[in-house]
């Protein structure tokens, strides 16, 4: 259910950013009206775990070409489909903009393997100078990096360990909200097991999808 790196991160042979026919561009989608329809082709980075609702098959993903990210929530899928999509295929959503507190992301969706391209798994991007800058949204979905974070206060959701983790943390006075979201990196992944481990004051470097609600909430996928 979780990526935590990539063995040789980069960019495919081909261009990661050509489109097919009718296809947005990821600045086309950015400048696209919340509800209207919107078609992007991007690379799976990550995906939450499979579930059905009324006999249907459903999953969220994340993916990315190389400008910027898509979040593709609780779309249509079987379970083979949702098997076939391991990090760096390649897949055409169509679907409905939305936004629910922040987080700019794409319902409705439904997706057609792109054939015969190539796999491309982004690697993070160092967004600590970005933090509390106004710029930083428009990163929202991509892997990204926060280097020398310090701690400042771990907490279950519901108070349930199992659970979410919200993860509190401090840069140059400021803090910030990160959380291990439970569908994405499970209570037997090595990164929950790390958080929970982790003690006010500690120094780490954080990896996640950012993710966004009321302002920046990356998912986290591994810490330092």
């Amino acid at each position: 259910m979780m990526v935590l790196s990539c063995v040789a991160c980069g960019e495919a042979k081909e261009d990661i950013n050509a489109k097919s026919e009718g296809v947005m561009t990821w600045d086309e989608y950015n400048a696209a009206a919340i509800d209207s329809t919107v078609v992007v082709e991007a690379y799976v980075q990550a995906k939450q775990g499979y579930w059905e609702k009324d006999g249907q098959g459903l999953c969220t993903i994340y993916a990315q070409d190389g400008v910027g990210g898509y979040f593709i929530y609780d779309m249509p899928v079987t379970k083979a489909d949702y098997d076939k999509m391991v990090a760096g295929t390649k897949v055409k959503f169509t679907g409905k903009k939305a936004e629910w507190s922040g987080e700019v992301e794409i319902v409705d969706a439904t997706f057609t393997f792109v054939e015969n391209a190539d796999t491309y798994v982004a690697p993070a991007k160092d967004l600590t100078a970005k933090l509390g800058a106004a710029d930083l949204i428009n990163y929202q979905n991509q892997l990204a990096t926060f280097k020398g974070m310090t701690i400042e206060a771990i907490e279950y959701k519901n108070n349930e360990p199992g659970d979410d983790v919200y993860v509190t943390v401090s840069k140059d006075g400021a803090s910030y909200s990160f959380c291990v979201e439970i569908y994405l990196t499970g209570a037997d992944t090595d990164v929950y097991k790390t958080v929970q481990t982790l003690e006010r004051g500690d120094r780490v470097d954080i990896d996640g999808f950012l993710y966004w609600y009321e302002g920046m909430n990356p998912h986290i996928t591994s810490v330092k």
